[in-house]
């Protein structure tokens, strides 16, 4: 379910209601809406005008995200069941594969030559 203008904190029926009376009657138009505008209408100061607005924008970009996460989930069989365009998931062929066998050689050992740190003498 979408939220509404009365799921913002502080904002209950009658604020809806005076709200939908100056044209403002989702949370989308509230979210849309200036500070001057919502600021003049009774019972809202430049304050709370400014709470509404962020929250409004803030409940619209939570919900805007949920629905794009459910659309997500409901994929084709094939998608839904690991089957992808890529075939099997989480299996690798041999060239994606190394062992710890192929890493040998750096590790452990001490630099001889001279490195972009070191010094090479005293000034």
């Amino acid at each position: 379910m979408s939220p509404a203008i009365i799921d913002i904190p502080g904002i209950g029926p009658a604020a809806a209601e005076t709200l939908a009376e100056h044209h403002i009657r989702s949370l989308a138009g509230l979210a849309r809406a200036s500070v001057e505008k919502v600021s003049a209408i009774p019972g809202f100061s430049e304050a709370r005008a400014t709470e509404a607005i962020i929250a409004a924008a803030g409940l619209l970009a939570v919900s805007e995200i949920t629905q794009s996460a459910k659309g997500k989930k409901s994929a084709g069989k094939d998608e839904a069941a690991g089957k992808g365009k890529k075939g099997k998931k989480g299996k690798k062929g041999k060239k994606g594969k190394k062992g710890k066998k192929g890493k040998k050689g750096k590790k452990g050992k001490k630099s001889k030559g001279k490195g972009k740190g070191k010094k090479k003498g005293k000034k």
